[in-house]
């Protein structure tokens, strides 16, 4: 089997990421999800970015397929995976393998709805069934030992797999996740950024509707605080002493239909210095609102402000119980998924440059080396694990093919995949 006939297939809450086997990159990157505009009467599909473009997605109806990380209705996400592979990739499933990435822990009923998607209403000749620790170990360590090729037996790691459903901490073995020792948090991107749509909508503007705005507000504006107490004292002061203060405008709908930060350079002022403090003598612009300007809220315009909010709301990650959440938040560490990406997520773990003492270092006993390794792309490395599995020879003896999926049923084809 050639690897050109596998799709590899990441099918996350939040992205899809998908392609042809073999290559470094997906051929395509969209939402799992469909939209409906206030201006539109159906819902639309996001996978081309020109199409969906002109329309306005402010406080725009959202369906997903998956809630938490599990498939709850299979017939939108088959009308989202056909127009996939009939308009996105543009490939014949019945001449191709699939490789799909699922949770951990998916529960029987929602594997036989995954594997009725698979062979009965597309057609596949053959399906892999993966999950993203073991694949995203597997890249990390290709990287390391280029000359190997595809290594099939390598060194233990931890996962930390911080995506938009849940974070999972889970080790791998020799390219296997260890099942038992895994260990799940309940929170991700999409309870984060309902945290941030709380808080600024108590604050400053009501914001509950508007699912696909405050993502973005999230992605460019939010970090990972390294010293939360001094961060907490510093977005009080006013003025130019508040580094942390930035404006972000939303969209208007006639001008614009999309948010933007309305200072980047102002937004970008507290991530100057790798200790999360600004330099001595860098220069702020004067600020000349008077004090209780600030505290007025003008409604004519089109945008707010924030302050604690840009470090508070990863904060849970860490520290999940001031959500309600009774769980505790979070060795070769591979930090992955979309919610990693924010700035100073894995200096908050242990700090490399002065090797002071964070979250990390005073559980792990003195005699052992903590070693981060954060992916060149944590959105990316699931699949391109997958595209690297797919690609190597063994691949084919590795799938269940649709007549055995016919003959022996979902349940028994499925235990080729517990390890």
């Amino acid at each position: 089997m050639s690897s050109n006939n596998v799709v590899v297939l990441d099918n996350g809450a939040g992205l899809i990421k998908a392609g042809i086997g073999g290559n470094l990159d997906p051929t395509a990157i969209l939402p799992n999800c469909l939209a409906r505009p206030l201006s539109s009467k159906k819902f639309l599909h996001l996978s081309d970015p020109n199409a969906t473009a002109a329309f306005d997605l402010t406080s725009a109806a959202v369906r997903r397929p998956l809630d938490r990380g599990y498939l709850i209705n299979p017939d939108l996400q088959r009308e989202i995976w056909s127009n996939l592979f009939s308009n996105v990739l543009k490939i014949n499933p019945s001449h191709s393998s699939l490789l799909l990435v699922e949770p951990l822990f998916n529960l029987p009923s929602l594997q036989r709805a995954a594997d009725e998607l698979v062979f009965e209403e597309f057609g596949f000749e053959s399906l892999f069934v993966a999950d993203s620790p073991s694949l995203v170990h597997l890249y990390e360590a290709s990287r390391s030992r280029p000359s190997n090729g595809v290594v099939s037996k390598t060194q233990a790691s931890l996962v930390v797999d911080c995506g938009f459903s849940f974070t999972h901490a889970a080790p791998v073995f020799q390219n296997f996740t260890v099942n038992y020792a895994v260990k799940r948090l309940d929170l991700g991107g999409k309870a984060l950024t309902n945290y941030l749509k709380e808080l600024v909508s108590y604050r400053a503007v009501n914001v509950m509707d508007e699912t696909f705005i405050m993502d973005d507000v999230k992605e460019k504006l939010c970090f990972v605080s390294l010293d939360v107490a001094r961060d907490l004292q510093v977005a009080r002061k006013p003025g130019r002493d508040n580094y942390f203060r930035c404006t972000y405008v939303l969209p208007d709908g006639v001008t614009h239909t999309k948010g933007f930060v309305k200072d980047p350079d102002e937004a970008n002022r507290c991530l100057t210095s790798k200790d999360g403090a600004p330099k001595d003598d860098m220069e702020y612009p004067e600020v000349t609102e008077k004090a209780e300007d600030r505290k007025r809220v003008d409604l004519t315009k089109n945008e707010f402000s924030l302050t604690n909010e840009r470090f508070l709301v990863p904060e849970m990650i860490f520290r999940p119980a001031d959500l309600g959440m009774n769980q505790a938040g979070l060795a070769d560490i591979i930090l992955t998924g979309g919610s990693s990406l924010f700035p100073r997520f894995a200096e908050r773990l242990i700090d490399f440059s002065k090797c002071r003492e964070r979250e990390l270092r005073p559980l792990v006993p003195d005699d052992y080396q903590v070693k981060i390794t954060t992916q060149e792309d944590p959105i990316l490395g699931v699949w391109r694990g997958g595209s690297l599995l797919a690609s190597s020879p063994d691949f084919e003896t590795m799938c269940v093919t649709k007549a055995e999926y016919e003959e022996l049923g979902s349940a028994r084809c499925r235990r080729r995949f517990f390890h």
